[in-house]
């Protein structure tokens, strides 16, 4: 929604504060609320991205448990929509699309009837970004409370005059978890778990071992999967070193390794196969949801700070991240079994081979074993420029064939 953004950054700018005094509602205590009065609650996260949203979902754990017979939705983007559905602490869920040409009357009117279905309270996780879509569904949702952050104030307002419930903003850094969470801890409401979640069904898990089957993965194999890719190309670490880590990795140890990369990484993903010394288990093309059901059968990931990171964490699979310009105070999922390793001078080329390594056989522990017999070589050249056919012809070899149905 590039035209509909364009016009948002726009207002926020210039003619945003010109509504503050219309539609500023006032602030209210929350000493003056009955908590137990709320019955209806709209949470709304259609903005940022997919590790943003994954950071978010300990908020819907706490309500849900504040609020155990509450009725609990969420607005989201279509490109996380899909993380929230089957969650086990949200009854519904509510779909912003992204692109104008997905609008549809019938998309139009769905997301209408959610969000004028009566709520007692709208929550605004505005942590990362402050999204004036969010602010404008949660003002409009009809909410008798409306509740944010404090932070990231208009250019030219007063404060967030959308909610009038404001929630402090504290600033020394912390995890992005909690910061979502100090939002609901302004009304009381908070969780001792502060892990992400999804929730997987019975068939995605069911998907997960018939595709690893296809490639006579054995269930007590350990599986190590990597993923070079990041948005933000400082976040990436070096495509040689990820190639230096799979090839010591196969060497050294008895692990079946699988690769994954973005839509838009096939060359970085083509890059790091042709260095390697083996033909590795390909994931590509597959669903977040189905990803993430694969990603448990794995023993550990490694991976960039990015998003597939934070959706590794939230199907529960340790890792092992590499950090650089960005803060894994502040980024990394919380959790033991989480491990960053971030660079010094804050750069991932940094970060040596070895460092890693160590990381993973420190997260695998007893579960790693040397092996035994030489290891096989690769099949695909492994020098020289491949032509496109090349390229299509190796990922042809690898992509999943789609066609089993959901049980």
């Amino acid at each position: 929604m590039k035209f509909w953004t364009g016009i948002e950054q726009a207002f926020k700018r210039n003619g945003l504060r010109l509504f503050e005094k219309w539609l500023d509602r006032g602030i209210i205590s929350p000493n003056f609320i009955n908590l137990y009065e709320i019955r209806r609650i709209l949470v709304v996260r259609q903005h940022d991205q997919l590790g943003d949203f994954l950071l978010s979902t300990p908020v819907f754990r706490a309500l849900r448990q504040f609020f155990p017979q509450a009725h609990i939705a969420v607005i989201a983007r279509t490109y996380t929509a899909e993380l929230a559905q089957n969650n086990e602490y949200i009854n519904e869920v509510l779909v912003v699309p992204e692109k104008l040409l997905w609008w549809t009357p019938a998309k139009i009117w769905r997301l209408l009837r959610g969000l004028w279905s009566g709520w007692d309270l709208a929550i605004v996780l505005n942590t990362v970004s402050h999204s004036l879509t969010s602010d404008l569904l949660a003002y409009f949702s009809g909410a008798r409370y409306v509740l944010g952050s404090e932070h990231r104030v208009f250019p030219g307002c007063k404060r967030n005059f959308f909610y009038n419930l404001t929630a402090r903003y504290f600033a020394p850094a912390k995890p992005q978890s909690e910061r979502n969470l100090d939002i609901v801890r302004h009304l009381g409401i908070d969780t001792d778990d502060r892990s992400e979640v999804m929730t997987l069904t019975a068939s995605e898990k069911l998907f997960a071992g018939n595709f690893l089957r296809q490639y006579n993965v054995a269930e007590k194999e350990v599986v190590i999967a990597m993923h070079p890719g990041a948005g933000k190309i400082h976040n990436r670490w070096p495509v040689e070193k990820f190639a230096e880590l799979a090839n010591a990795l196969h060497r050294q140890f008895s692990v079946r390794l699988v690769l994954t990369w973005g839509p838009h990484e096939n060359e970085l993903g083509i890059n790091l196969c042709r260095r390697l010394s083996f033909d590795p288990i390909v994931v590509h093309g597959l669903s977040l949801r189905r990803l993430a059901a694969l990603l448990t059968r794995a023993q550990v990931f490694i991976c960039n700070d990015t998003g597939v990171m934070h959706l590794t964490a939230a199907a529960g699979t340790p890792l092992v991240a590499i950090f650089g310009p960005t803060d894994p105070l502040e980024w990394k999922p919380v959790g033991k079994k989480f491990i960053a390793v971030r660079g010094e001078k804050n750069s991932c080329e940094n970060v040596s081979v070895q460092q890693i390594l160590q990381a993973v056989q420190s997260s695998l522990g007893h579960q790693l074993t040397p092996r035994r017999e030489p290891p096989d070589e690769a099949l695909s050249p492994t020098a020289g420029d491949w032509t496109d056919e090349d390229t299509q012809s190796f990922l042809r070899r690898f992509v999943y064939k789609d066609e089993m149905k959901d049980a």
